[in-house]
């Protein structure tokens, strides 16, 4: 009996163990599916491609500057001695801003002046031979030798006739004669220095001594105008740096007055973007002071030239205001977005939807509940959108971005 009952346990034992290795496989292909499930349930934030106008843009910093804009500085070192304007008020060309202390100005100026009348009243005296009192004397006297001439020749004429009847002596006739002589000598010194008083190199000298003094009014013009200076622009004083007797040096600025009018904005681009711009193109420009506000303004020029600024190249241009309201400050720094290619009615997604792998674009679409990652075409972009021109379908659905516990991948549920 014992031996017959050894088989019977073993094949129990054999029966146990089949049915544990089957139930580790029926718990295993449990887990799996559950696991499974749990993996299907990926979460991922996603936008629809849909149509819109897609611009490509080039961004940068600037400041608004007057186009036309006058710096009152000190020409000299020395004091404010008046101020003859207020910030806020509107100047007109010529009108005086400001003087600084110099009391030799005036009376250098004066004196070139008076040294420049002198010698123009001079050069006028030389051309027209002489003073017009010495033109009024010269003409009595030239009067009186064509009389004294006239006179004597007929005395002659007289002597020549009693002559012929013996009654005039040879010293009588020569008296005569020579007295007409000295008469005719006389005339002819005077309408000479009517006619011919001054040499050409006379003339000369005067007409040099007159630039001369021409040229030092100017000079003493600018030494006054160096401590009175005056506005060249019409304007509005926008700043005043100086006060009254302060003491400023050469070169310093005092004041600044602007055609308010006439704004524009002053931008610097780094050198990767300067080649896609252009001349004309259109400027949105923001403001941090007005929240929500734009202006408009478009590129005056394209840049013309490179220049190193510490670590950086860049190209400054400058932009103009469109529709300037004076609601810009001054000396105001501002956003300026510069539109360089706009795309209308295109297909669009969000920028942070594309990816890349070598250079070729993808995204991943949701397509039922999986994942599929088709390769796509684009056009332009900008730092928020870019532009698809293959590869999807309005209102596709694109992954933004997953939860921090998933990783992106073709076929994901």
């Amino acid at each position: 009996m014992n031996g017959s009952a050894l088989p019977a346990r073993s094949g129990k034992r054999r029966l146990r163990a089949w049915h544990v290795v089957v139930l580790l496989v029926v718990l295993s292909i449990v887990f799996g599916a559950v696991y499974a499930g749990t993996r299907s349930r990926a979460t991922v934030h996603v936008a629809h491609a849909s149509y819109a106008d897609v611009s490509s843009t080039v961004s940068t910093k600037g400041m608004v500057v007057p186009v036309h804009d006058f710096p009152a500085r000190a020409s000299f070192t020395g004091l404010v001695e008046d101020i003859y304007v207020h910030v806020g008020e509107k100047v007109q060309a010529g009108q005086m801003l400001v003087r600084m202390k110099d009391q030799y100005a005036v009376p250098r100026l004066d004196k070139a002046r008076a040294d420049l009348d002198e010698a123009v009243l001079n050069e006028q005296n030389v051309l027209h031979n002489g003073s017009q009192d010495d033109r009024i004397q010269s003409q009595a006297e030239l009067m009186k030798a064509r009389a004294e001439r006239d006179q004597a020749a007929a005395a002659l004429l007289a002597m020549q006739q009693i002559q012929k009847n013996g009654s005039v002596s040879g010293a009588e006739m020569d008296a005569a004669t020579q007295r007409l002589q000295l008469a005719q000598a006389n005339l002819a010194a005077l309408e000479k220095r009517l006619t011919q008083r001054y040499s050409a190199e006379d003339v000369k000298t005067w007409k040099d001594r007159v630039a001369a003094g021409r040229a030092d009014v100017k000079a003493e013009q600018v030494g006054w105008a160096n401590a009175n200076i005056s506005s060249p622009i019409s304007g509005t004083v926008y700043v005043i740096a100086a006060r009254l007797y302060d003491f400023v040096p050469a070169g310093g600025d005092m004041l600044h007055v602007a055609d308010l009018s006439h704004l524009e904005v002053r931008a610097s681009f780094e050198e990767p973007d300067v080649a896609n711009l252009n001349s004309g193109e259109p400027v949105n420009i923001t403001w941090e002071g007005a929240p929500g506000r734009v202006w408009h303004g478009h590129l005056n020029e394209k840049p013309l030239a490179i220049t190193q600024v510490g670590a950086r190249r860049v190209a400054e241009c400058t932009i103009a205001l469109d529709d300037n309201r004076g609601d810009l400050p001054i000396d105001t720094n501002v956003a300026v977005v510069v539109t360089i290619e706009k795309h209308t009615h295109v297909l669009e997604i969000p920028r942070e939807a594309l990816r890349s792998d070598d250079g070729a674009h993808y995204v991943y679409k949701v397509v039922g509940d999986e994942l599929r990652r088709p390769p796509v075409a684009i056009g332009i972009a900008n730092a928020m959108t870019v532009e698809i021109t293959r590869g999807l379908n309005p209102d596709d659905a694109v992954v933004l971005q997953a939860d921090a516990a998933e990783t992106l991948a073709n076929g994901l549920r």
